[in-house]
């Protein structure tokens, strides 16, 4: 059994985030964000069809993203998150879209899943920025090891240079414990659980807290970029990686 903690103690500082303005940083009316997100949600919706499929969305936050689902046509969905407050605020949000009929949330625990994932009960889960966040993202993925269906995991791209300089440097990155992985370790860790990888790829150009004036032309770049193998490789923010039983 491993004596790793379940939490760290970001998920406070997550928390004191949506107390101070209502949201997560990273979801925030900021211009780098909002196309950051933009490219990041069309990236997602992309490699998965998610009409009339049921989503379990760990580690959902204030539910800026789980509310996207409902766009895409979802049957339901089910965000669980540790931190109390933003689940507060994730149910807010779903009751101002209009669309808490389809989209529920519930405090949870990761590494503790319980009938969650039972046969049939979802058809997909999504980890969105989820696991740079945990004490043991390796154990978190062995959990699912029973889930029968398909994983959608996003990530930051641990090939990033800018990335590895922030998570050493930023005070934000410090402070809300940020790392990034490999895509080849997080692929090594579905496959372990007993996935099959279905598709790995490197997306997003804008990074989540530049300026306006440096957002504008990465984000008019992105696609040149997205196609350019080895540019890509260090250049693009996050790894998007599906994965089936």
């Amino acid at each position: 059994m491993s004596t790793q903690p379940n939490t760290k103690e970001n998920v406070n500082r997550f928390d004191a985030d949506v107390k101070a303005t209502g949201s997560y940083a990273y979801t925030a009316e900021k211009l780098s964000s909002q196309l950051a997100n933009g490219r990041i949600t069309a990236g997602i919706s992309a490699v998965y069809p998610f009409q009339g499929k049921r989503v379990l969305d760990l580690g959902c936050g204030d539910g800026a993203y789980t509310v996207m689902f409902a766009d895409l046509g979802v049957e339901s969905v089910l965000g669980i998150d540790p931190a109390a407050t933003a689940i507060e605020a994730a149910t807010r949000r779903a009751a101002a879209a209009g669309v808490a009929d389809r989209v529920r949330f519930g405090m949870g625990n990761i590494y503790e899943l319980g009938d969650l994932l039972d046969e049939n009960r979802f058809d997909v889960i999504v980890l969105r920025g989820v696991l740079h966040h945990l004490p043991d993202p390796a154990r978190a993925v062995a959990a699912l090891a029973r889930f029968k269906g398909a994983v959608v995991v996003l990530e930051p791209n641990g090939f990033n240079p800018v990335l590895k300089l922030l998570e050493k440097f930023s005070k934000y990155h410090i402070e809300h414990e940020e790392r990034s992985f490999l895509p080849m370790t997080i692929e090594a860790w579905l496959r372990s659980a007993g996935f099959e990888v279905q598709h790995s790829s490197v997306i997003n150009l804008v990074p989540m807290f530049c300026p306006d004036w440096m957002a504008r032309p990465l984000n008019g770049i992105g696609n040149v970029v997205e196609k350019l193998p080895l540019v890509r490789t260090v250049a693009c923010g996050q790894s998007l990686i599906v994965a089936q039983r």
